[in-house]
């Protein structure tokens, strides 16, 4: 399932899903892959929803399709009229790396920037990774 996908970006779930319109007017579930941004209902959840809308909603995207999750969203890296949405959702403290499932080993450094400067989830010293958030909440 892997490959290219374009489209305009419809709709923004939370911090790291979204929805592309493809040229063919098919409607994609896309997930970032490689972060995993707050849930709707942690502190910043709201906000990283917002980061995502600002950088992707309404404009163009091309993915980097990897595959699939358990849900049927397409697993991609995207980029929002040139933007790689991934790096700039950890940069910006709106993400943390998905320990588990990166492969750009990259993100690290930018999380750790972000960290040392205190932004976004770095800002709150008991910030909880969603994958913890998740697994208490079961």
């Amino acid at each position: 399932m892997a490959g290219e996908l374009t489209g305009k970006v419809v709709g923004i779930s939370d911090g790291d899903t979204l929805k592309l319109l493809t040229p063919q007017r098919q409607q994609v579930r896309v997930r970032l892959s490689q972060i995993d941004a707050p849930e709707s209902k942690q502190a910043f959840g709201n906000k990283s929803r917002q980061e995502l809308a600002r950088i992707c909603f309404g404009k163009f995207a091309s993915l980097d399709v990897e595959g699939e999750d358990r849900f049927g969203r397409k697993l991609a890296r995207v980029r929002c009229d040139g933007v790689d949405a991934q790096s700039h959702m950890v940069s910006a403290g709106m993400a943390w790396v998905y320990d588990r499932y990166v492969t750009d080993k990259s993100l690290y450094q930018l999380q750790q920037q972000a960290k040392n400067e205190k932004r976004g989830v770095w800002s709150d010293h008991e910030a909880v990774p969603p994958w913890e958030f998740r697994r208490a909440s079961r």
